[in-house]
């Protein structure tokens, strides 16, 4: 948001959603999540002061790391326990937000109820991943 966190990517997102899970509607204070995930060795750059946050899941069990910058409190990247070597970039951090697509909708048991995925979009009312065991 201030421009404190600068990150690079190389090239197109493993991985391109839209969360409605409560946890990301708390995160982001709006209705939803978005996110675009990268294997680390796509990920060039990531300098800048940033705190983070550890959240566990009630209903997984797994953990989620957000970092933001310690500047402005803007949320710029995460990792998940369910994702290991990838890392999630939110979506509305990046210099361009438009630049990739997005290809799913996960939670959608929690999403809003005027808050509809387009038509075609690959949906899931909870997670896209399995529960941890």
């Amino acid at each position: 948001m201030c421009g404190a966190v600068r990150y690079r990517v190389r090239g197109e997102p493993a991985r391109a959603s839209v969360c409605h899970c409560t946890f990301c509607q708390k995160r982001t204070g709006s209705a939803f999540g978005m996110g675009a995930y990268f294997n680390d060795d796509a990920v060039e750059k990531l300098e800048g002061p940033r705190k983070s946050y550890q959240h566990i899941s009630d209903e997984s069990g797994r953990w989620l790391k957000v970092e933001f910058c310690t500047n402005c409190g803007g949320t710029v990247t995460w990792t998940l326990e369910m994702m290991p070597g990838m890392r999630g970039f939110a979506g509305g951090s990046f210099d361009d937000p438009k630049w990739f697509r997005i290809l799913r909708h996960s939670w959608m048991r929690s999403a809003h109820p005027w808050v509809k995925a387009p038509p075609g979009m690959e949906t899931h009312p909870q997670s896209a991943q399995p529960p941890k065991k």
